[in-house]
């Protein structure tokens, strides 16, 4: 295909180039005549036959409207089509700070989908994964960026019109750092940094210097969420029990300063406030009361970030969005693409609080939106599964209300995967038992991956029927979507090889017990000979796939950690052999971890056998003892 466009074509040059090779076309002067404007108002892309007029105001808006008239072009030869932005900025914040640290080509891929899609903002998460010239622990071994690289993803985000902006921590979850013995005198708590000492505010313009110097962005997220122990640890020891709104508003104003020094825009997490104000600490407590004088120290030039991905309800963030604007602030909204749970995202759960969340955003006037995709407990997961996400939250953002056609033909486009497709992730978890749309976010995909099999601390919430051939089917309809195009591997390879280790794996501590308590001797032996060799066979090819895909996006640091899961399960897997082996040689009379009663983990022993349930926390899964000390 080949175009030659015309107009106001100032900094969209670049863009077009690298967007060229990603959608197919070239630019000549030969090519088919497409008129740029750039101009106040809608998207309005038309074409006739012989020429084509865009039309558009933001240069983001450019490229989501070069996406769509390509599309159209390929169907149609005349056309029309004309989109409303809903919101002045509308992107999404990876969490690069629980191990899975983006290679730069990776950015620079997310990017130019983000683009095609019209997301105008990525955030890089980064409690500790950026350098401090003359903070050698800061980061240490954990795959942070220098200065240069980050200039090079900004730079390359600017040839689309996104805006990068940085986003780090300058109160809590910075636990990493803080427990090296360097930053000993910085510590209130383990992860908490320690307010009203100087040594902490150099440390924080340290931080806010070197991390928004990569940028061109004027904007930087500083936190401060879920710091509940602030004022609690060393601080309680030196200055004694103060109010917890004037520790976090001291502390706040004095960052503050640092930025406004910088010439920078700070936002931070808003569940301090509304959590402190409840009797319960809870963020979304309906009867939390903020104090007028704690509000009316919040700095005016701090934005606060609604945070929340857990609601289905229009109406509670309608709601919790006034209480936002009664504090004098118009929040920006952060919502959730489920990728934190285990290998899989919830797409049930993401799309239900998704439409909730944007459309009470629309109706209350929010013109600032982001999706979060966190990694928690190692980064089992991977960033790409996440695309029909980024485009719900795309879609949302031209149009009043969303079309779900409309939001499957443009998912498929601008990632070259059906909607389907990545909507059958969510079904790693969505296994019979689970409620439809999986509302709760049960995982037992990990934990029934990561289980020890002679220990089964989740024996009692497994053994639904139709568990095997749910994961038999997904393991085929993953292997079918692995071949649909070149990167598609990467995104449903370890759901495939997951597939076909839960499809012996889900239910076999559950068959070995049964077959210890009737003293079924041939099946113990089975056991031992056939099944648990095979499956240590499909947990190895689980790892290798996982390595790879693990080595194509991100940088190596992190992985260990996932490594010693694997081997820890191969090692599982080889110890039940060798217990079971000893049983039946008659070694050993008894095997005592059998013979021990299964509770349900969530200590509800009225709960009904095989209810599902939510475990996010590894160390949890594999033992009722403790990983350390």
């Amino acid at each position: 295909m080949k175009l030659a466009f015309s107009g106001d074509l100032k900094g969209l040059e670049q863009g077009i180039a690298i967007c060229g090779g990603e959608l197919g076309f070239e630019t000549t002067a030969e090519g088919l005549p497409v008129r740029l404007e750039r101009r106040p108002g809608n998207i309005r892309i038309v074409m006739d036959g012989k020429q084509a007029a865009i039309g558009f105001q933001e240069t983001i808006h450019f490229f989501r409207a070069l996406g769509l008239f390509i599309e159209a072009l390929r169907n149609q030869d005349s056309f029309a089509i004309s989109e409303e932005p809903q919101f002045t900025m509308n992107g999404a914040m990876f969490d690069l700070s629980r191990n899975a640290v983006l290679k730069i080509d990776r950015i620079k891929e997310l990017l130019r989908k983000m683009a095609l899609m019209g997301l105008n903002v990525m955030m890089l998460y980064t409690e500790d994964i950026y350098t401090i010239a003359d903070e050698p622990y800061f980061g240490y071994m954990r795959g942070r960026y220098s200065r240069e690289e980050l200039a090079e993803c900004d730079e390359y985000a600017g040839s689309f019109g996104i805006e990068m902006i940085p986003c780090i921590q300058t109160l809590g979850h910075l636990k990493q750092y803080l427990k090296w013995e360097a930053a000993a005198d910085l510590r209130d708590t383990g992860e908490i940094l320690l307010a009203g000492e100087e040594k902490t505010y150099q440390l924080i313009e340290k931080m806010i210097r070197s991390a928004s110097a990569p940028y061109r962005s004027k904007r930087i997220h500083i936190g401060m969420d879920e710091a509940y122990g602030a004022g609690l640890g060393k601080y309680l020891t030196i200055h004694g029990f103060r109010n917890r709104y004037d520790v976090m508003n001291e502390h706040l104003q004095k960052v503050v300063a640092i930025t406004s020094q910088y010439g920078l825009k700070p936002m931070i997490w808003s569940d301090m406030y509304f959590s402190l104000g409840s009797k319960t600490g809870n963020y979304y407590d309906p009867d939390a009361v903020v104090p007028d004088a704690a509000a009316r120290d919040i700095p005016t030039e701090v934005q606060l970030v609604y945070w929340d991905y857990y609601h289905q309800e229009e109406g509670f963030y309608r709601n919790f969005i006034k209480r936002h604007q009664n504090l004098g602030k118009n929040p920006v909204f952060a919502g959730g693409i489920w990728t934190w749970t285990g290998m899989g995202t919830n797409y049930g759960r993401t799309i239900a609080t998704t439409n909730a969340a944007l459309n009470a955003c629309k109706k209350e006037g929010v013109p600032e939106v982001f999706a979060t995709l966190w990694m928690d407990d190692g980064a089992e997961n991977n960033f790409f599964t996440a695309l029909l996400g980024l485009q719900l939250f795309a879609e949302h953002g031209y149009a009043d209300r969303l079309d779900s056609e409309k939001l499957k033909r443009r998912v498929e486009f601008c990632t070259g995967i059906a909607y389907d497709a990545f909507r059958d992730l969510g079904y790693l978890d969505e296994i019979p038992g689970c409620p439809s749309g999986n509302p709760e976010s049960c995982n037992p995909s990990k934990y029934l991956l990561w289980q020890d099999l002679l220990m089964g601390l989740f024996d009692r919430h497994t053994g639904s029927r139709g568990v095997t051939e749910h994961y038999r089917k997904l393991r085929e309809r993953m292997h079918h979507h692995c071949r649909q195009n070149g990167q598609a591997e990467r995104i449903f390879g370890v759901a495939e090889e997951l597939s076909t280790v839960l499809e012996i794996k889900h239910d076999m501590g559950i068959r070995i017990k049964n077959a210890y308590d009737q003293k079924d001797l041939p099946t113990l032996k089975r056991m031992v000979e056939e099944q648990l060799p095979e499956l240590s066979r499909r947990v190895a090819a689980l790892r290798e796939t996982h390595r790879e895909q693990w080595y194509d996006t991100y940088k190596p640091f992190g992985w260990e950690v996932l490594n010693i899961r694997y081997g820890g399960l191969l090692a599982a897997i080889d110890n039940a052999a060798k217990r079971l082996r000893d049983y039946l040689d008659g070694r050993v009379d008894r095997l005592e971890e059998l013979e021990a009663e299964r509770l349900f983990f969530d200590g509800d022993n009225r709960t009904e056998a095989g209810r599902l349930v939510n475990c996010s926390q590894y160390q949890r899964i594999v033992t009722a003892g403790t990983l350390s000390f």
